[in-house]
């Protein structure tokens, strides 16, 4: 059964998308890398937060923007992603991003890492850069709540 969750963490509100168009739109990008999806849980969270879970978790003392905690068996994918929105409207502002598009770079990240794509090694982020490009390049423009 294909399903996404989302929860709060710390100090944050729901970010306002389309939760349908996300769902049809990650459901297609892991059909495009030969993967179905389960279920995924995003949990929205603060700074705060990502950090106490990164620590506990990885053992690493640092900010990050996503935790991806895999779950995925033979058949789907399947995981935990916790993603601060704090780094993620830093990054955006750092970057010269739109928020909202960050956003679902950093959603589809996750979704990535479960289909089996690393960003640590050489080149590694290279390639995973590549495919988040490409799986923004079919976002539907309806997913952003005006």
């Amino acid at each position: 059964m294909t399903e996404i969750n989302y929860m709060l963490q710390g100090n944050v509100e729901m970010p306002s998308f389309d939760q349908a168009a996300v769902f049809d739109w990650i459901v297609a990008v892991a059909e495009r890398h030969q993967q179905r999806v389960g279920c995924l849980t995003y949990v929205f969270c603060d700074d705060e937060y990502i950090l106490e879970t990164n620590r506990q978790f990885l053992g690493h003392d640092y900010y990050t923007d996503i935790i991806t905690f895999d779950y995925t068996n033979s058949r789907h994918i399947a995981g935990d992603m916790v993603i601060s929105l704090d780094t993620v409207r830093s990054n955006a502002e750092m970057l010269n991003a739109d928020y909202e598009t960050e956003l679902m770079r950093v959603i589809i990240h996750g979704v990535l890492h479960l289909c089996g794509i690393n960003d640590k090694g050489p080149g590694e982020r290279e390639i995973m850069e590549q495919h988040e490009n490409a799986a923004l390049a079919i976002l539907p423009d309806n997913v952003f709540k005006k």
